[in-house]
């Protein structure tokens, strides 16, 4: 019913560097420009996407409910359980053992959930039933190609 992560089993972050062995530059999207113009660098994963590395998981999304803010079936999301939520982050939550990823609206004491796709509704906590904000989604990581 709502987006349910695939594994909460996830992806061990280990601390040391992520350096890809290949040269990153930057590239315009706009009008084309002469490579040379362009410092090359070497990319270190961990530095860039992960704050807090012992509190920081990486879980693959199914389902459509986050679409519309950029995270796809099948995106893989950095998730950071140090970080404290607050309005409007994008927050992985427990919903009566169902985890989900959606928008955090807190507003006067209350809480709810929002998708960023307006075919699924808000998710609202009832009386008696469990919500736990688990993490914050920090980075989102998808592939164009398989």
């Amino acid at each position: 019913m709502y987006s349910v992560l695939d594994r909460l089993s996830a992806v061990e972050v280990d601390p040391a560097p992520l350096v890809l062995p290949m040269p990153v530059a930057a590239v315009r999207a706009g009008f084309p420009s002469p490579a040379e113009d362009f410092a090359v660098n070497r990319l270190d994963l961990a530095q860039l996407l992960i704050t807090h590395p012992q509190a920081t998981f990486i879980l693959r999304v199914a389902g459509p409910s986050m679409r519309e803010a950029g995270i796809d079936d099948g995106d893989l999301i950095v998730v950071d359980r140090a970080l404290k939520p607050v309005h409007r982050h994008i927050v992985v939550a427990v919903v009566d053992g169902e985890f989900t990823v959606k928008y955090l609206h807190q507003r006067a004491g209350a809480l709810r959930l929002k998708a960023a796709n307006p075919t699924f509704p808000d998710i609202v906590p009832k009386d008696g039933q469990t919500v736990e904000v688990w993490g914050v989604v920090t980075s989102c990581i998808k592939r164009f190609l398989c």
